[in-house]
């Protein structure tokens, strides 16, 4: 072979290891990226779940707090209409945020917190509906210290703590927080 030939033929194999050189990198960047992507994405959802599933049980607590106070009011013999009215309103107030941060989990899940969301606002639903009840038939009568309508209330603060503390579990799962 000549030296010209084994020019064409050096500078041929050089061009064509450069060139696959070239493309295994392309393709490594590629991957890399697509891996980074990935892994930026699973940190965002965890993110927005951590969030959601936090401002969930803060609101369901709100809700909760604003309706002791409603009841413990409701219980002070003496107390009037005008007395409730501030409780009344701020219960009434805390449940859009608490239907809203529930909205949210649906939306983030998975399925299974979701449901657990779920069962929850309908434990909440009915605390909301004892203490509305109540609150209405104390305006009506005039007297707060009603003890069928504490009594209905009571029971749905109880009702409430299982579905409370399975959203925290499933929570908790979700965000492979089990310790």
């Amino acid at each position: 072979m000549d030296a010209g030939v084994a020019a064409v033929v050096g500078a041929a194999i050089g061009t064509l290891g450069g060139f696959g050189g070239g493309v295994v990198t392309t393709m490594s960047q590629g991957l890399q990226q697509r891996r980074q992507r990935q892994i930026d994405r699973e940190l965002r959802l965890e993110e927005a779940r951590r969030n959601a599933y936090g401002k969930c049980i803060s609101a369901s607590k709100q809700v909760s707090a604003a309706w002791w106070k409603l009841a413990a009011s409701l219980r002070v013999e003496g107390n009037s209409e005008e007395q409730w009215r501030e409780p009344a309103a701020d219960a009434h107030a805390a449940w859009a945020p608490f239907s809203s941060a529930v909205a949210e989990v649906a939306v983030v899940g998975p399925a299974f917190v979701a449901d657990a969301g779920d069962a929850l606002r309908r434990a909440m639903y009915a605390l909301d509906m004892a203490g509305t009840a109540w609150h209405e038939a104390a305006c009506q009568g005039g007297v707060g210290r009603l003890g069928d309508f504490d009594a209905q209330y009571m029971q749905a603060v109880a009702a409430k703590r299982a579905p409370g503390s399975a959203f925290q579990r499933a929570a908790r799962r979700a965000l492979e927080a089990e310790s």
